[in-house]
């Protein structure tokens, strides 16, 4: 328990950093598009989605640049990632529903839950999730630009009228931010493996 408390305490440390605002900024930014999407407000919801995607990648060039890196903004930035990618695909499943695809999409969701459990056993532990690799970039990047586009110009998308993506595009598009994604997964699970071990060591 008491490295819980300092594990805690340790992450606050020096948090107050331009990239750890950006971070929140996105996080709030979430029920902003969920609103908009569901007020049928599709533009402004892409919009704002596309703002995160850039805020995404201004925070670690800035901590990095900088020096702005946190130990906080390790863990609030795949926070950040995974509840806003949690959110579009809940808004996709619901545009699919009655598609088989629907199903792959459910996958993201899989994925960012099992990671969310595996931060929690490391934190619980005293030890903090490692930062994400270049698959885990990768990963993130695909899947905002896909996604984007889908919502853009899928099924029901806001821009079908003019120029609407052919099912098996979509598909595709799909299934290559899912190869993204298991690789960002398993590429993760050597670092938490190796952590634990050393905490029992």
């Amino acid at each position: 328990m008491n490295n819980l408390k300092d594990n805690i305490k340790d992450l606050f440390k020096d948090c107050w950093t331009i990239p750890n605002a950006l971070s929140l900024l996105r996080i709030l930014l979430i029920p902003v598009f969920a609103i908009l999407f569901i007020k049928g407000h599709v533009v402004s919801a892409v919009i704002i989605i596309a703002v995160a995607a850039i805020t995404d990648l201004l925070d670690g060039k800035i901590a990095r640049k900088y020096n702005m890196v946190s130990n906080l903004g390790k863990i609030l930035d795949p926070i950040a990632d995974k509840l806003s990618q949690m959110a579009i695909v809940i808004i996709l499943i619901y545009e699919y529903y009655d598609s088989a695809i629907k199903y792959l999409f459910a996958f993201f969701i899989a994925k960012e839950l099992i990671m969310l459990l595996g931060g929690a056993i490391l934190l619980s532990k005293g030890l903090r999730p490692t930062a994400a690799e270049i698959w885990g970039k990768v990963a993130t990047t695909v899947f905002y630009v896909f996604m984007i586009i889908i919502i853009a110009f899928g099924q029901n998308g806001v821009f079908a009228s003019k120029f609407q993506l052919p099912e098996t595009v979509t598909w595709i598009m799909v299934i290559i931010s899912a190869v993204c994604t298991l690789a960002s997964l398993l590429g993760y699970i050597p670092g938490f493996v190796r952590q634990i071990k050393e905490k029992k060591n």
